[in-house]
């Protein structure tokens, strides 16, 4: 049934993509003079600002253990979508849904960086999103590894760390099904109006590190989850492609 897709009829989309094509993607390394790390990630219309931020402490339960953290923190603009939300700061305390996609976040860049070789240290990444038209969430993944990335390398640079503590590349993708087709990137339009609605994030060897899965409107089956995966992965392994031009460029090569 999967390999049934590759072979469909391509269907244009409202933004004349076809079902399995990504919209634009471009990462700009360097948008902060500020920080350790940064990058601007571009998915269509969705814009994330992502910094990274290195800090020679660790949170208390890995105090004297050797190994270091990375988190995350996420938060949109309040213009960033059609109409006006107010800051969570006004109401006192981050949503719900904010703290669900820091972690995802954090658990994402984990599962790719040697902890023990980062030391005593934390890397802290922040994600804010500029303009938002669907998978925030994903682009904050993908252009967060790159933020860490440079930064990193500045901490190997000032003979910080013995290596590059980075064991592979990660990113993230959404994909769904909208009128019963299985559709890869989706924009806020399709994703608003998904039967289902995934977000995968795999490493550059093709390792799943999270799937978040879920029936909007009608259940699916294993035949159209193996459709979704074989989206998510040329989905993810071209946005890797574009996050090592961007690293390629910003040192250089």
């Amino acid at each position: 049934m999967p390999a049934l897709l590759l072979h469909a009829p391509i269907e244009m989309r409202n933004d004349h993509r076809s079902d399995n094509q990504m919209r634009p993607v471009r990462i700009t390394t360097d948008y902060l003079a500020t920080a350790e790390g940064s990058a601007l990630i571009e998915i269509g219309n969705t814009r994330v600002l992502c910094a990274a931020s290195i800090e020679e402490t660790v949170p208390p339960f890995l105090r004297n253990s050797g190994k270091g953290w990375v988190t995350a923190e996420y938060s949109m603009l309040p213009r960033a979508t059609v109409t006006r939300t107010p800051r969570e700061i006004t109401k006192g305390r981050a949503s719900g849904r904010t703290h669900e996609i820091q972690r995802l976040i954090g658990r994402s860049l984990r599962a790719v960086v040697d902890l023990a070789g980062l030391g005593e240290r934390s890397i802290i990444i922040d994600c804010d999103v500029i303009q938002a038209d669907g998978g925030t969430r994903t682009a904050s993944i993908t252009g967060a590894f790159v933020a860490m990335s440079m930064a990193l390398r500045q901490l190997s640079k000032f003979k910080a760390v013995k290596r590059i503590p980075i064991r592979d590349h990660v990113a993230a993708t959404s994909v769904g099904i909208v009128n019963g087709t299985p559709m890869l990137d989706l924009c806020y339009e399709e994703d608003s109006a998904a039967e289902v609605d995934m977000n995968i994030v795999i490493t550059g060897a093709g390792k799943f590190v999270e799937l978040q899965a879920t029936s909007e409107k009608t259940p699916f089956d294993d035949a159209q989850l193996a459709s979704l995966l074989i989206l998510g992965s040329k989905g993810v392994a071209e946005l890797i492609a574009i996050q090592k031009q961007a690293l390629g460029a910003a040192l250089g090569a």
